[in-house]
């Protein structure tokens, strides 16, 4: 680890300090694995779109000149980008981001949950994507991960990068999983888990996490000079693997 932060180190002191860009840089990573069948993704996706809609959360994005982008993930490999970053500096653009939400097409029904590479992922794309004053995957799924890189080793590398990571628990069967989110996903000062007993309530819970991570730590952009940071995939992914899960954070706090 002292390794990578080193080379993390180096790279990034030969760049450039632009100005902030936008307030917020959202990647929303809904689970698309096996578990979840037609009329649950139906529920994930309407209610995602809702929750986008929703006045106060619809308000706080344009404030914050956000950039968003939808991931749909499952098992290794079957990672996606459905929506790439998307600006929502007007309250028309969100909502033309609510309606792609809305007709997103599925890309996979019958695979495993690889919730690591579901990071993994959003953490790439944040740290080539806009340069925004925060950063938040906003992870949503409904077991635990079982297949490809564990979440939990991903922690230091999210840390490097400032990236925090918040997840909705959907327990409908797996009684257990907000404790796993706590423990093995979610980083970053004020990171939290929201619980959805099952994908019924999955509507209101992601309005009001929305509500949470994007209303209530929305700030006025920031006029100072924000650091980039390196792409993941250059700096990182090969080493990924290699990472101890012992070396990852608590699991309510960031650092």
């Amino acid at each position: 680890m002292r390794i990578k932060a080193r080379l993390f180190a180096a790279v990034v002191s030969a760049l450039p300090l632009p100005g902030w860009a936008c307030d917020l840089a959202l990647v929303l990573a809904v689970d698309v694995s096996g578990s979840v069948d037609a009329t649950e993704y139906r529920i994930q996706m309407d209610g995602l779109a809702a929750g986008l809609r929703d006045g106060v959360v619809s308000e706080s994005l344009v404030r914050a000149q956000a950039q968003v982008m939808l991931i749909q993930w499952s098992g290794r490999a079957r990672q996606e980008v459905s929506i790439p970053w998307t600006s929502t500096r007007t309250f028309d653009e969100v909502e033309a981001l609510a309606r792609a939400v809305e007709t997103v097409p599925r890309p996979w029904r019958n695979y495993s949950t690889a919730l690591g590479e579901a990071l993994l992922l959003g953490l790439n794309q944040i740290t080539e994507g806009p340069k925004c004053k925060r950063r938040v995957i906003d992870v949503s799924g409904d077991g635990p991960s079982n297949e490809g890189v564990e979440p939990a080793s991903l922690k230091p590398l999210l840390r490097l990068a400032d990236v925090t990571v918040n997840a909705i628990a959907i327990e409908q069967s797996e009684p257990e999983l907000t404790a796993y989110f706590y423990e093995q996903v979610i980083r970053g000062e004020g990171a939290f888990v929201e619980t959805a007993g099952d994908f019924r309530a999955y509507p209101e819970k992601i309005r009001r996490k929305l509500v949470r991570e994007v209303a209530q730590k929305t700030a006025a952009i920031a006029p100072d000079a924000v650091m980039p940071v390196p792409p993941v995939q250059g700096v990182f992914a090969g080493q990924v693997q290699n990472t101890a899960v012992g070396g990852a954070d608590s699991a309510t706090n960031s650092e």
